[in-house]
């Protein structure tokens, strides 16, 4: 009956458990019909299109080829020109009111309408507005997928800079292979400040006083909430992280034959310092030198419960010309085709990628249930998957595990000691990476016309202590693809990384027994994917992130697991 007011109390259902009850409220039953037909509409229209674009997307990643591009960017503009419809937005805009009062009695399509609107709203600008940011966001990809660092006339591999950076003893080929890396700066920095322009221009149009306030908007996070956090994460690590560094750099120039007062950036073993040095008593790539590791990966996955050979069959995953030399995994339709992108050598860090990646495909449509709707058949939140995948990665680094997989490795006591120190200084080496990425993207959307070079240095020096080179001024915060492919998204790595530890912790304790949580492992343990799969994979996202972290771990996200994992024993 039109109108009819009801007093009802609901439940999310997955598996025969009720999840969660909300409280009684009125609600109108022709309010929550007219909600659910305009979702029913929506996922008709879109999902087709979702689809072509996630394969479009896939397929310019695989290949680099130019009309591949021009495929991915034609699919991308369908769906923008979908989700601008303004009479489908209005519409929407109204139920949203209507979710917020509780006049929709079911708390999946209440949930479906929040999120939707939030989905809509980012496309509510100017058409040609869209077209211009996609395209220029399509060409400045294209040219990080086809760029490869030049060194004496010879092109180099992602794979192949790591390696010179980590090995070699020589300082002016170090310093040749960095600045051949960060070349690709020069050839995006251009478009790349004027997409910040054209991103904050569309967020303008829709309120926001930025790109960067809108982004966090749109993925239901707080800005000073936010900025709290990471001065807290800040104050937290400042001083453990002074002391690492003190003890790596000591290495570092003893490595290379220079003082520590001559140290660069180049003396680093990756690119941006985001990575723990190996500078320590073992090498932790021996153990992987004749692994397989794809096979690793396959084998842990399937002994928690979490099989992933499907994916693996799916995925590309080895190096090849004009192919992303990065890593990623993307769900195709949210039916089950999950994708793993990668370029595998046989070493440590291409190991815990791998396991980070295949972390992320079993957080999927995989494991959610096909129960879950179409519009909440995907993770949590950005921070949710990235600390899943996180969790998993850091076994790359744990001996226990790798002689269970099977690998031999060598000098057993010095892995271990070597082990625990780069894990505790990744963590606090990461955070601090962290707090340079959120805060430089945060300045450039406040003001794209400062000196960015400048900036990055600036925060780089501050919260890395990493000394600049002198006369140097180059863009080489435009040669981090993030902050071109995947914008105000970094900040949610620090955030998966307090997941990852919370969600340790909490398995640790709950499900293993209370073993420590510095020696627990999973291999064959399938309790844990059934842990997995009941607390954090099954809602979908029903809950938002902070929700799914306290019915997952009981407390809402916080720095106490990772504080104490970074500090050690």
């Amino acid at each position: 009956m039109t109108g009819l007011k009801l007093l009802v109390i609901v439940g999310f259902v997955i598996g025969g458990a009720a999840l969660w009850a909300m409280p009684v409220f009125t609600a109108d039953a022709a309010m929550t019909d007219r909600a659910r037909k305009f979702i029913n509409d929506h996922v008709a229209r879109l999902r087709p299109l979702e689809t072509s674009a996630n394969l479009a997307w896939w397929y310019a990643n695989v290949s680099g080829k130019d009309e591949d591009f021009e495929r991915k960017e034609s699919a991308q503009n369908k769906i923008d020109e979908a989700l601008a419809d303004a009479s489908a937005f209005a519409e929407l805009k109204s139920l949203k009111q209507a979710a917020d009062k509780g006049e929709i009695a079911d708390p999946v399509v209440a949930r479906s309408v929040q999120l939707l609107y939030l989905q809509y709203l980012e496309k509510q600008v100017d058409p040609a507005l869209l077209k211009k940011m996609v395209a220029k966001a399509n060409a400045v990809e294209k040219a990080f997928n086809n760029y490869r660092a030049v060194v004496d006339g010879k092109e180099m591999t992602d794979s192949e800079v790591r390696r010179v950076l980590k090995e070699s003893k020589n300082s002016a080929r170090r310093r040749a292979v960095w600045e051949a890396s960060k070349g690709v700066g020069g050839v995006v920095s251009a478009d790349l400040r004027e997409l910040v322009k054209l991103r904050n221009e569309s967020a303008r149009q829709l309120g926001f006083k930025n790109f960067h306030a809108l982004q966090l908007f749109l993925n239901e996070q707080d800005g000073e909430a936010l900025l709290h956090l990471f001065d807290e994460l800040d104050a937290l690590t400042a001083g453990p992280f002074r002391a690492a560094k003190s003890e790596i750099d000591a290495r570092l120039a003893a490595d290379c034959g220079v003082s520590v007062d001559e140290l660069r950036p180049w003396h680093f073993h990756d690119p941006f310092f985001q990575e723990s040095p190996a500078v320590f008593n073992a090498d932790l790539d021996a153990p992987f030198a004749k692994a397989d590791i794809l096979d690793v990966c396959r084998r842990f996955y399937a002994s928690i419960g979490l099989p992933i050979d499907d994916v693996i069959a799916r995925s590309d995953l080895y190096e090849k010309k004009g192919k992303s030399p990065h890593a990623f995994c993307t769900d195709i339709d949210r039916e089950g085709d999950v994708r793993v992108l990668a370029n595998i050598v046989p070493n440590e860090y291409w190991a815990g990628t791998m396991l980070h990646e295949f972390g992320h495909s079993v957080y999927s449509s995989k494991n959610i249930p096909r129960s879950v709707p179409y519009q909440l058949r995907m993770e949590a939140h950005i921070l949710t998957t990235e600390g899943i995948a996180m969790m998993f990665e850091r076994f790359s680094k744990h001996r226990a595990f790798l002689e269970r997989m099977g690998m031999t490795v060598p000098n057993p006591q010095q892995f271990d000691e070597a082990a625990a120190k780069a894990q505790r200084n990744q963590l606090l080496i990461f955070s601090r990476w962290c707090q340079v990425m959120l805060r430089f993207e945060k300045a450039m959307y406040e003001n794209p016309d400062q000196d960015l070079n400048k900036l990055w240095w600036d925060l780089v020096e501050k919260y890395q202590l990493m000394r600049r080179a002198e006369g140097r001024n180059e863009p080489d915060y435009a040669s981090k693809i993030h902050i071109v492919s995947a914008p105000v998204y970094y900040h949610n790595y620090m955030m998966g990384q307090l997941f990852a530890s919370q969600l340790h912790h909490t398995i640790a304790r709950q499900v293993l027994g209370g073993a420590n949580p510095r020696r627990a492992l999973y291999n064959d343990r399938p309790e844990v994917g059934a842990f997995l799969k009941e607390k954090v994979f099954a809602p979908g996202r029903l809950y938002d992130w902070n929700r799914l972290t306290e019915l997952a771990t009981g407390e809402r996200l916080n720095p106490k697991a990772f504080a104490d994992d970074f500090r050690g024993p």
